[in-house]
């Protein structure tokens, strides 16, 4: 039902008249919804929801409709959820405000806040999207750092998105240098399309013949490429007769739209536009032999090596290719082949195929083009860029400048020329004598062809003797930020079938590569949680020295076991250095928490004061089933709760029967109750308060601690005393130490029932 109310209200929302139809394209409506998910608080990007929409070409407009929802009804008061928007590639966010690592670049996404209190809902409407995918990721205010145990009811809230596009099916298509009649007005713009091909340099774009039906002046305005949030469109206000927009370096291989809208109050303005491109950067022809491309990676096989090799020529100081062959005539950029290689998840390797070194000069930039899918955008982007200084040594008025650019190349670096393209910025570096090596990190970065630029700049107009010179473009795809460092750890995670990467940082560090030490656990702090949350379990032998005294021999092994896993678990569950692993991780927490529950499960029972047999069956047909719940859900609450509540069940059923038996209360002693049954209980209910209630991030490792002593220390109250019937030489049942005489060859035989001796 309410699936169906959201459709209805995206449905109206699209119909209403401000999204009109302009009378000159036909446009068809489909909407897409992702299913509800549970926020969560931030605390790392795993945190966040993400959700992937699809907007195909020639969408219009663009409405989502956020919903939130409140899972339960009683008060939880008023939370703040953050939405994130971006077009090609999952938002790089920072709600904390924590520092970036060194060289990391990132531009911030649209957010949107929508208060809630049970039920929310919010729109976002956008005109002329880019066409692509687009992220949306959702996350409550940041994590307070109070634990919350699994299965008790807390504050959820739903996040569901949908989306409700308007697509043009017959959108006029501009060819090159043929002019098009259209008509504007204010509310219905004239929408059209035109394809740049790839290696074009320039793109113009012109407006004549502009008339308008009242006799006014013309008032247009040109807007040329499509609203990606971070980069709206190319804007003109045009008056008088026309106007022409020249775009430097468009997008190659793609398709632009052009949009002209009359920016005067009910006035239509009919017009004639055109456009032109130029295509001057065209390589040489390679021919469609492919013998000469395998030879080269056959020859260069060591670049699937750990360790590249320079090649002969490079490393001798011989001519390079630049030197020995002609540029095409047609051709402003060199272009160097590269090698793309999978080598791993979200781990991608871009390789020149003629060797490491690039050779770069003055007279035109050098172009290497690196295709990053979509399969890669959930990684991180690094260029490492370093000068060859072996046989070439620049002057210090010298450098090699570098620009990185997504969707199209800058086709000339100079001093003046910032580093960007007609419709998207760039990423700019550069290298000399000084500062032999540079470093860029782009995290998340969109999906598109992405073009670095090289050429050797001088300050005079002469380079003196140096003309050529190397140098060596290491691009590649990583998961994380060098790995998050020695403080973090790299993580994949999954929305649906899209795979993305993220920093789970410890020890008090925090960013996005966990390199923000401004809350960081000392040393010393780290090995102060390490020996409180391991020697608090020191707190168990007691109980295991006082179940064997009075004869509970199967209870102080689980005692023992508990201690010993609780103990290492917790010394390799520590972040930081103060680490200590003996075994696998998931080994140490599966038996800590098995132990944990079975030393409940068999103090309990123990306290019932069953029959052996009885005793012992309920043992171990619990350890087998509390070891299966584990497997299924190791941190749920019926872990816990189901063999506590059926052993308390048992316990007090046991005890009123023996009451009502002997007319009597059980236990009889008052003593009993006052010295260990209530403060043994006393002990039990502080410490399941701790663990449930008080626990936080900051305080764990001091109130696990005291979990652990109080939960030792019910032990030891709540043992009953030992059974009168147990030899004080030996146990009658199970085991026996005692020494038994033989008298003319027979056996002396215990009973025990009267206790006496009989000759068999």
């Amino acid at each position: 039902m309410e699936l169906y109310f959201l459709r209805c209200l995206l449905l109206v929302a699209l119909t209403a008249p401000t999204f009109g139809d302009d009378g000159q394209a036909v446009f068809v409506s489909e909407l897409s919804s992702k299913p509800a998910q549970k926020l969560s608080k931030y605390g790392w990007y795993g945190s966040v929801r993400l959700q992937k929409f699809h907007i195909p070409e020639d969408t219009a407009v663009a409405r989502w409709l956020f919903s939130v929802t409140k899972g339960h009804t009683f008060h939880c008061g008023q939370h703040n959820v953050t939405i994130h928007m971006r077009w090609g590639a999952p938002p790089v966010i920072n709600p904390t405000g924590a520092s970036f690592p060194n060289a990391t670049l990132w531009s911030p996404s649209l957010s949107l806040t929508l208060p809630v209190t049970s039920q929310s809902y919010t729109t976002f409407n956008l005109t002329n999207p880019a066409a692509g995918d687009w992220f949306i990721a959702a996350h409550l205010p940041e994590d307070d750092g109070r634990i919350e145990q699994k299965g008790f009811p807390s504050c959820s809230y739903f996040f569901q998105p949908q989306l409700s596009i308007r697509r043009s099916v017959d959108t006029p298509t501009m060819q090159q240098g043929v002019l098009l009649q259209q008509a504007a007005a204010p509310d219905k713009p004239a929408r059209l399309k035109l394809y740049v091909p790839e290696f074009a340099s320039s793109l113009s774009i012109s407006v004549a013949n502009c008339l308008s039906v009242e006799g006014a002046d013309c008032s247009l305005v040109l807007r040329i490429g499509s609203n990606s949030l971070q980069r709206g469109p190319h804007t003109v206000n045009c008056s008088g007769s026309g106007c022409s927009a020249a775009l430097l370096n468009p997008p190659w291989d793609a398709w632009l739209r052009v949009e002209v809208e009359s920016s005067r109050d009910n006035q239509t303005v009919s017009f004639s536009i055109v456009s032109n491109y130029t295509v001057g950067c065209k390589p040489a022809s390679v021919g469609l032999a492919a013998d000469e491309d395998f030879r080269r990676l056959r020859g260069n096989s060591s670049l699937t090596n750990s360790t590249p090799t320079v090649n002969s020529s490079a490393a001798n100081g011989s001519a390079s290719p630049l030197t020995t062959t002609s540029m095409s005539p047609s051709a402003c950029v060199w272009n160097v082949p590269v090698l793309y290689e999978e080598l791993d998840v979200l781990s991608n390797r871009f390789s020149p195929v003629n060797g490491p070194n690039v050779s770069v000069v003055d007279t035109h930039p050098t172009l290497l083009a690196y295709p990053l899918h979509v399969q890669a955008t959930g990684g991180t982007l690094n260029l490492q860029l370093t000068l060859n200084t072996t046989n070439v040594t620049l002057g210090n008025s010298s450098r090699v400048v570098a620009c990185l650019t997504p969707r199209a190349p800058v086709l000339q670096l100079n001093h003046s020329q910032p580093c960007g393209t007609a419709l998207f910025g760039g990423f700019g570096l550069q290298v000399n004598t000084s500062v032999p090596k540079a470093v860029i990190r782009l995290p998340f970065p969109p999906s598109a062809t992405w073009y670095l630029t090289l050429q050797l700049v001088c300050n005079s107009s002469e380079c003196g003797n140096t003309s050529v010179v190397s140098v060596l473009p290491e691009l590649f795809v990583s998961a994380c930020v060098e790995d998050c460092g020695p403080y973090g750890e790299c993580r994949l995670l999954r929305s649906y079938s899209y795979l993305y990467s993220a920093c789970v940082c410890k020890a008090g560090w925090s960013g996005w590569g966990c390199t923000d030490d401004s809350n960081a656990q000392s040393y010393g702090r780290q090995v102060l949680a390490t020996l409180l949350l391991t020697l608090s379990n020191l707190a168990f032998l007691p109980a295991i020295v006082v179940a064997a005294t009075r004869c509970y021999i199967t209870e102080a092994s689980v005692y023992a076991f508990t201690m010993f896993f609780s103990t290492f678990y917790h010394a390799c569950d520590q972040p930081g250095q103060a680490v200590l692993c003996i075994m696998d991780y998931d080994t140490l927490q599966y038996c800590d928490f098995l132990g944990s529950v079975c030393s409940i499960w068999v103090t309990i029972l123990c306290m019932a004061r069953i029959s052996d047999i009885y005793k012992y069956t309920l043992f171990m047909l619990g350890a087998l089933l509390i070891a299966m719940s584990m497997q299924l859900d190791r941190k749920g609450l019926w872990n816990l709760l189901g063999p506590v509540l059926f052993a308390i069940l048992l316990m007090v059923s046991t005890w009123v029967r023996r009451g009502v038996q002997r007319r009597h209360c059980y236990p009889p002693s008052w003593k009993r109750w006052v010295l260990y049954l209530v403060p043994g209980a006393l002990c039990a209910l502080i410490g399941v308060c701790l663990y449930i209630f008080a626990e936080t991030e900051s305080n764990y490792f001091y109130t696990h601690s005291l979990w652990h002593i109080l939960v030792a220390t019910c032990v030891v109250f709540l043992l009953p005393p030992k059974e009168r019937k147990r030899e004080a030489l030996g146990w009658s049942r199970g085991w026996s130490w005692s020494w038994r005489p033989r008298v003319c060859g027979y056996t002396l035989c215990e009973s025990g029932t009267d206790e006496l001796y009989t000759v068999s």
